[in-house]
């Protein structure tokens, strides 16, 4: 599944699991199908990973964390080969809520370029992201720690200023902006600010119809895309 722009990432963290998230990324498939031009990420519990992937075709199924190790020792630890090998295409790495020193990213990164995982990496600051762009990671999410889950996006200063740090180190790298992301809206003007990608988690998971929210943010994506493909 190639990663393109303009991409949507479904992130449930620990909210959402088997069944209803099941639904959802089922939802997700028929409209990535719907949208062939637009990438559509969804991530699980690592328990769900294999249901999800079995049961979609189109949509990118992404873990939430992998540790950097090969088969053998490590209980409890999260192996990139059983992951890849359950249908994970993409996994995050250095969220805020399961940080990572340098040398284990590094490692974690090694690791997902080995097998093929499209790499995710967080910055919570525009110095962490000036940094990790330089590991050249597939995305950059940058957001800022203190607004995530409180429906606050990052204003517009922050989101161009980050753009234009990361491409000007690298421009093949993806940025994903999707700090406060609740409402179609906010991936509608996020987009139009320059990111290659956004996401949401509470917008969703709290939303009263949450695969609704899911088709609408998803919609915004779509509408973007139609206006740069029209020169607008």
């Amino acid at each position: 599944m190639k990663l393109q722009a303009p991409f949507f990432t479904f992130n449930p963290k620990s909210y959402f699991y088997g069944e209803k998230l099941l639904e959802l990324a089922q939802k997700a498939d028929t409209l990535a199908k719907k949208y062939p031009h637009l990438t559509i990420l969804i991530t699980a519990p690592y328990a769900d990973l294999a249901n999800i992937a079995s049961h979609t075709q189109h949509i990118i199924v992404t873990a939430q964390h992998m540790d950097g190790i090969d088969p053998g020792r490590g209980m409890g630890a999260v192996l990139p080969a059983s992951i890849y090998q359950a249908g994970t295409r993409a996994v995050f790495l250095n969220h805020a809520e399961h940080p990572l020193q340098l040398t284990a990213l590094i490692q974690s990164m090694k690791k997902a370029k080995e097998l093929g995982i499209k790499t995710i990496v967080c910055a919570n600051s525009l110095e962490e992201a000036r940094s990790i762009a330089l590991l050249k990671p597939d995305v950059l999410l940058c957001e800022p720690t203190e607004l995530i889950g409180t429906g606050q996006a990052s204003d517009e200063s922050y989101i161009q200023e980050t753009n234009h740090a990361i491409k000007e180190i690298d421009p093949d790298i993806y940025i994903l902006q999707a700090a406060g992301i609740s409402t179609p809206e906010d991936v509608y003007r996020t987009l139009k600010l320059g990111a290659d990608g956004t996401g949401c988690t509470s917008g969703i998971t709290e939303a009263d119809l949450p695969s609704q929210m899911l088709e609408e943010m998803i919609e915004s994506v779509q509408r973007v895309y139609e206006e740069g493909k029209d020169g607008r």
